[in-house]
């Protein structure tokens, strides 16, 4: 009898990749459960002048700067995810789901060898201790949107526990900046990454010459 079901492809999940930023390797994959049913976008252009009014005599605007960016288009991500350990009762999960919440709460959260390190820079008397650096993050949905991004949302609305008081079912609402290259130093490798998925953007751009009917 012939396996009816050998050529449906497997489901993609959406994940965000921690990336070594020295030689971007990936170091951890955070794999969603399920999908988000949705995704809530924002861009906002990079414009290089104001906006004149009818006249051409409003303060704000520039006529020469009308069509000038500044850079590249920030872009904000919104999206509902869910986890729950009932529905992987192939997996064993005596911690619940601690371990995934607490891998996405690394990502906004220093480590604490990074602490003790900035600790001891004050006691020895380092008048300016700098900033931690966290490592490349980068969400991705699908083949076509890899991109480098650096959490701006994070919250959790843990709705049941095990008899441990240990949760095992979440809804966690995240939020995310999309880096691009203004954001990142010069030779950084999140700026390769954001070149390519700009790159994609253009190349489905030009797949694409009619909107709506």
């Amino acid at each position: 009898m012939l396996n009816t079901f050998a050529d449906i492809p497997k489901a993609i999940r959406a994940a965000i990749v921690v990336v070594d930023p020295d030689n971007a390797t990936p170091r951890r994959a955070i794999v969603m459960q399920f999908n988000p049913d949705s995704l809530e976008r924002g861009i906002q252009p990079q414009a290089a002048g104001g906006t004149a009014d009818a006249s051409g005599s409003g303060t704000d605007g520039d006529r020469n700067e009308a069509l000038r960016l500044k850079g590249p288009a920030e872009e904000q991500w919104k999206f509902t995810a869910e986890i729950d350990a009932t529905d992987q009762l192939d997996v064993a999960a005596p911690d619940g789901i601690h371990p995934q919440l607490a891998a996405l709460e690394m990502l906004v959260q220093p480590t604490v060898a990074q602490l003790r390190e900035g600790i001891d820079a004050a006691r020895r008397g380092v008048i300016e201790v700098n900033p931690i650096e966290m490592p490349l993050t980068l969400f991705t949905w699908g083949g076509k949107r890899i991109m480098p991004v650096r959490l701006t949302e994070f919250s959790v609305n843990e709705q049941a526990f095990d008899v441990d008081l240990n949760p095992i079912r979440a809804s966690l609402s995240i939020g995310m900046k999309i880096l691009t290259v203004s954001d990142l130093p010069f030779g950084h490798p999140g700026g390769d990454f954001y070149l390519a998925h700009l790159a994609m953007k253009e190349q489905l751009a030009a797949r694409g010459s009619r909107i709506g009917g």
